[in-house]
């Protein structure tokens, strides 16, 4: 097995044993720190939605009743509990198995793209951002929200010290900032908000079209 191969197989079982608790680390983020992103970035999505790496489906809640909803996850145990959230709601949707830096849908696929909390753990996340580019259809909107390098001395030590662990061994980097690889690759900015001492940003790109 490569290298690359091997790395992957790990993280995913990482991830695969963390769906049994995601939903209580990521309720005590989303109260702590997070604050109401996920409705902030779900209530803007419209038509043929796409969300990558939708975990255990956490944002299913939050999505306008007619959006039509395809998401992909990395994770075969995060997916299958996104299946029961998405039943348990009554939420129609396409739930696949997909990889966010290769992902299986044709140029401009979708009136909307999404993606929250997940750029942080995969593992070439520009590949991922020009991914979720390419698959928005002209005039449509890339919305991401994340952990990003804070704008406080301390907060960046913080983070440069917790990486130390978390990358190594669960693949998660705390001072990426997605924004960049999307204003390298031409979308503007139409809405953006950062929070939590700088260290959690949300934004939304329309592409153009």
């Amino acid at each position: 097995m490569s290298e690359l191969k091997s790395r992957d197989a790990r993280l995913r079982r990482f991830w695969d044993k963390q769906s049994k608790s995601y939903d209580r680390q990521m309720g005590f983020m989303d109260r702590r720190f997070f604050r109401d992103t996920r409705a902030w970035i779900c209530r803007q999505a419209a038509g043929e939605t796409l969300e990558v790496a939708i975990g255990t489906g956490l944002n299913l809640p939050h999505y306008p009743a007619g959006v039509r909803l395809t998401g992909v996850e990395w994770s075969p145990e995060m997916l299958d509990r996104a299946r029961r959230r998405a039943t348990d709601l009554g939420r129609d949707a396409d739930l696949q198995t997909g990889d966010a830096q290769s992902l299986p849908f044709p140029d401009a696929s979708f009136d909307t793209v999404v993606c929250t909390f997940s750029l942080c753990a995969i593992p070439d996340d520009r590949r991922a951002v020009g991914e979720m580019v390419r698959v928005v259809r002209p005039g449509g909107l890339l919305l991401l929200a994340d952990h990003v390098e804070a704008t406080s001395r301390i907060g960046r030590l913080l983070q440069r010290s917790l990486e130390l662990y978390t990358v190594r061994f669960q693949g998660e980097y705390w001072r990426r900032r997605p924004i960049r690889h999307v204003q390298a690759l031409g979308p503007p900015i139409e809405h953006h908000d950062g929070f939590s001492y700088g260290a959690v940003e949300r934004f939304a790109a329309r592409v153009p079209g």
